[in-house]
């Protein structure tokens, strides 16, 4: 039982981290139908972002997070503006070439500006480690888990409780009934974008402390795995992107920790084809008839 709430503790740690990613896919899913794979790479630049901040500024890790999450939501809008939005009633396939194409095109620029060495990201926060019935949780953990947490939260409450929330859930509906009704729905857009980037970065840079490693390639896997998050929690459903997180997060560490982590990738990939087999919509989504 001891092991079992171990493995528990880190899953949840690193399931946290998958939740984050996949809010921003499912939340630019939900509202113009995007599977955004370039949204993993948002994620590898928040790390290099944060990186800069805590070395080059010295900023303390809270001040780096929210200029962090700041830069890269702003990014964000810049790569909606440029490679998404002129692309907004062409086809989905042109939609999702294009995606895959800002991904390479943002590895290879971050490769070009940072090199395609591994960087050390320095340790900003005291690694204090607790033990507590024999489970041993560091600080480090703590605030990874407490700081996702919050901005989860702080999401579900923009979107439930605010104007832009209701705009948004809107345009997710109907767009061309939410535009008759007055709303922007390309303002909506673009702010879907700048929320998802800038809650990608926040991952990136809780990632680089908890790992200590930055790379122009660490938001592929991850990225991906997000994807999975979000597909098995119901892909356009916020609540379901953060099951899905922190599901995945726990079923990798349960594997590492019970089998091998040579087969925790495998395991995720495997999950994803079952979904879809399964019930595609995933846990929280539902079947919808579509009349042509």
């Amino acid at each position: 039982m001891q092991e079992f709430l171990q493995q528990l503790v880190n899953g949840l740690s690193i399931g946290s981290i998958y939740a984050l990613i996949a809010l921003g896919y499912t939340m630019v899913y939900g509202i113009i139908k995007l599977i955004n794979f370039a949204h993993g790479d948002m994620y590898m630049i928040g790390a290099y972002i944060g990186l800069v901040s805590v070395t080059v500024f010295k900023l303390p890790f809270f001040l780096a997070l929210i200029s962090t999450m700041v830069f890269t939501a702003l990014i964000g809008i810049l790569i909606e503006r440029i490679a998404y939005k002129p692309l907004r009633k062409s086809t989905r396939v042109a939609a999702l070439i294009t995606a895959i194409g800002v991904s390479f095109f943002l590895q290879n620029i971050v490769s070009r500006i940072m090199g395609a060495k591994i960087y050390t990201f320095p340790s900003v926060l005291n690694n204090e480690l607790y033990v507590v019935g024999g489970i041993r949780i560091n600080s480090q953990q703590l605030v990874i888990f407490v700081t996702s947490i919050a901005l989860m939260f702080l999401l579900q409450l923009i979107v439930q409780k605010t104007k832009i929330g209701r705009a948004m859930r809107s345009v997710a509906v109907d767009q061309d009934a939410a535009r008759l009704m007055g709303v922007n729905v390309d303002h909506v857009i673009t702010l879907t974008f700048a929320i998802g980037s800038s809650l990608a970065a926040a991952a990136g840079i809780l990632v680089g402390i908890y790992y200590n490693t930055v790379n122009p390639l660490m938001g592929f896997a991850p990225g991906l795995k997000a994807f999975v998050a979000a597909v098995f929690g119901g892909i356009g459903i916020i609540p379901g992107a953060m099951i899905g997180g922190f599901s995945i997060g726990l079923i990798e560490t349960f594997v590492s920790g019970y089998g091998s982590t040579l087969y925790k990738d495998a395991v995720v990939y495997i999950i994803l084809i079952l979904i879809l087999i399964v019930k595609p919509s995933g846990l929280l989504g539902k079947n919808k008839k579509e009349k042509v």
